[in-house]
């Protein structure tokens, strides 16, 4: 099995992403799946274009994009990716479209192939807070998630794929009074733990759990 996770580059302002900070540090191979790591830039269109061509030189099956929500506590794999931009700050190339669908021919909606239940589980059983999320926001996150729906549903009917958001790192919230964080070692053990799910559940229907959904 092979699967690819993607982190995004700093954006608003920030000096790093922890989501690339992190992806960096998980392990190269996870229970016999072949883990390729590639950064993408925090853009609406290019960020779908470099995950593309990543998905034609690698062929995984699984493809995870990790993105940073500065104020959530936990780590939470998205349910649900809507068909719409609009951006409350420029992304990294100053684009800043508001109200835009992403795809004019794609659903209004794509839901996640993941096991993000069992995502869930796995990282919350490890001491890693969790949850499902059903908003991916309509910043680039949910760009890249919808994106790679939307490939998946057109051209690479095989693969599997779905987004999960990490928090601020402590460095992050030194002048973000009340904003929670998490230490990097811990999200990277929690992408690691989410990773060890997708590959055990594939093939497997996901978790069935009561209760374990925020935002």
């Amino acid at each position: 099995m092979k699967i690819l996770v993607t982190g995004f580059d700093p954006f608003g302002g920030e000096s790093l992403n922890p989501a690339w900070e992190a992806v960096k540090k998980i392990p190269d191979t996870i229970n016999g799946a072949e883990i390729k790591k590639v950064m993408i830039p925090t853009v609406f269109g290019k960020s779908a274009e470099v995950t593309e061509q990543a998905i034609e030189e690698f062929q995984p099956d699984y493809v995870l994009n990790i993105g940073q929500a500065g104020g959530r506590f936990e780590l939470t794999p998205e349910r649900v990716a809507i068909n719409v931009d609009d951006a409350r700050i420029p992304d990294n190339d100053q684009a800043q479209p508001i109200d835009v669908a992403i795809k004019e021919d794609g659903a209004a909606a794509y839901f996640t192939q993941l096991p993000v239940k069992a995502m869930v589980t796995a990282m919350k059983e490890a001491g890693v807070p969790a949850s499902v999320s059903n908003s991916a926001g309509t910043f680039v996150c949910n760009h890249i998630m919808y994106q790679v729906q939307y490939m998946i549903d057109q051209k690479y009917p095989d693969l599997k794929g779905g987004f999960m958001h990490v928090p601020f790192i402590p460095s992050q919230v030194l002048d973000k009074p009340g904003k929670p964080a998490m230490n990097l070692e811990d999200i990277a053990k929690g992408i690691t733990k989410a990773l060890e799910a997708i590959v055990e559940f594939d093939g497997k229907e996901d978790l069935k759990m009561i209760g374990g959904t925020t935002h």
